[in-house]
């Protein structure tokens, strides 16, 4: 008996025999062809614009300064952040964790159990001896917190009572490119969003006549390892968001001044005239990225006269310049940044971010970080006072670190007077400071030799949720769709460190 579902089966069929008797192969790849051509026409030129009498064209990004509307998710601590990135990865046995059971062990094996199997870099995996090395410097302690600092760092001991060090930071990189990208981003591969640009893009800017990420690099710095220009970059985000690199010099922007003759009601002539061609095209094709591109040339109009003002020094006393030291006279040097990070956030910008390369000590690492810190040591602390002082601080955060440890072990040759230290992602040092951080204050702990966490461990999605959150930001909720998944700074983990907050 059949079953009456074949009766369309068969009608099916005899409809394809007969298509088939009356098309041959020629005509029937001829049309199919054809109709694929078709559809990568209408990729190129609007698919909404051919297949629809009314296409609906996706709503241009706003082009208001105030950010997405439901942020901030809650009262927020802080209004703006100074990154101070030391890119490298500063020694924290030379600095703030003080290992005295070390010099007793100092020239002995890092034991197995303590190393526990860690995979090496390349650069250290042939050795055959892993010596411990206790620090050539000397430690004290300092303020009512009675915390440890080296004799490296005279100036940030003098102003450890605002600070809260997280000693059991950790991450999953051992190797300079990704660990950077990881913390700047939140994942180890290029093509994510910059802390910086999700802070533009969820909040927005405070003042319209500057950007809201502001990125400056260390001039003359020991370039051990390069900065790439992604690390500051929007990712999948429209690119208005991407952080901007002041440089020191005469152009601090490239390309953002009028060429000769040629003054600025010429420019915004042209400025309007390219607007009106830019709304067609995005009335065409709906392109949320025509939109940023329209942000971005009234955004360059603006800072053609905001710039030159937040640049020029000259109106400093001289004692802010003793204060940061004889290097913040030259402009691009890091007392220099540390200075105008200063003047930009008193403009309020929201997020400026500093790159100072160099401690990448593998071997030479006595005099190699003594001279990066006699280069950053005082500057840091200043623009801390500073702050305090002008009344920024309280709302205000400042983060100081870098992408990952030192070994406790020796790379190399181990000698009476010289020593370097491989990268280490398994414990190290950072600092934080300012608004909804507790002062005075020290998180975590690490073991008797430095190498492993022992007590709060931090990991790098710890500190990014931690940092949203004194934003006033779920770092759950701030997301954004891109290739059909909805991605955010802190991927799929990160809890928000709560025993740093007051």
């Amino acid at each position: 008996m059949s079953n009456h579902h074949d009766a369309p089966l068969r009608s099916s069929n005899r409809d394809l025999q007969e298509i088939e008797k009356n098309m041959d192969r020629r005509r029937f790849l001829t049309k199919t062809s054809l109709g694929l051509g078709s559809l990568a026409l209408g990729s190129l030129m609007g698919m909404e614009k051919i297949f629809a009498e009314n296409p609906k064209v996706p709503p241009p990004l706003s082009e208001s300064p105030n950010g997405l509307a439901e942020l901030p998710h809650f009262m927020p601590k802080a209004k703006r952040v100074i990154y101070l990135f030391q890119s490298g990865g500063p020694s924290q046995l030379e600095l703030y964790d003080y290992k005295p059971k070390l010099v007793d062990l100092h020239g002995q094996e890092l034991p197995d159990s303590v190393r526990d199997g860690q995979r090496l870099t390349g650069m250290s995996a042939d050795q055959s001896s892993f010596p411990m090395t206790a620090s050539a410097f000397k430690f004290s302690q300092y303020g009512q917190s009675r915390a440890w600092v080296s004799e490296l760092m005279p100036h940030t001991a003098e102003i450890v009572d605002e600070l809260c060090f997280i000693k059991s930071m950790q991450t999953g990189q051992i190797n300079h490119d990704p660990a950077i990208t990881f913390f700047q981003t939140g994942h180890q591969l290029p093509g994510r969003p910059s802390m910086g640009a999700w802070l533009s893009y969820g909040l927005g800017s405070d003042n319209q006549n500057l950007p809201a990420f502001i990125v400056l690099v260390s001039k003359n710095a020991v370039q051990d390892q390069p900065l790439y220009a992604r690390l500051w970059g929007n990712g999948f985000l429209p690119s208005q968001y991407q952080g901007i690199q002041f440089r020191s010099g005469k152009d601090p922007v490239l390309y953002l001044g009028n060429p000769e003759n040629y003054d600025g009601k010429d420019r915004r002539e042209m400025l309007d005239y390219l607007k009106s061609l830019n709304d067609v095209q995005l009335d065409t094709y709906g392109d949320p990225e025509i939109s940023a591109r329209i942000a971005q040339y009234e955004m360059a109009f603006r800072m053609q006269t905001s710039v030159p003002e937040i640049t020029d020094m000259s109106k400093e006393p001289d004692s802010v310049y003793e204060m940061y030291g004889e290097d913040s006279r030259d402009p691009g040097t890091y007392a220099a940044n540390c200075l105008l990070a200063r003047k930009l956030i008193e403009k309020d910008v929201k997020f400026v971010q500093l790159y100072h390369q160099g401690w990448d000590q593998h071997g030479n690492l006595p005099g190699g970080i003594k001279n990066q810190c006699q280069k950053t040591d005082r500057a840091t602390a200043a623009l801390i006072k500073d702050l305090k002082q002008r009344g920024l601080l309280e709302d205000t955060l400042v983060v100081w670190g870098g992408e990952f440890g030192r070994t406790v072990y020796s790379q190399g040759t181990l000698s009476p007077d010289n020593y370097g230290r491989d990268h280490h992602p398994r414990c190290f040092t950072k600092w934080m400071c300012g608004a909804g951080v507790k002062p005075g204050f020290t998180y975590g702990e690490t073991d008797d030799f430095g190498y492993n966490v022992v007590k709060d461990p931090v990991h790098v999605h710890d500190l990014q949720a931690t940092i949203l959150h004194l934003f006033g930001i779920d770092h759950e909720k701030l997301t954004y769709k891109h290739q059909g998944r909805r991605f955010r700074l802190t991927d799929v983990e990160g809890h928000v460190v709560k025993g740093i907050l007051t």
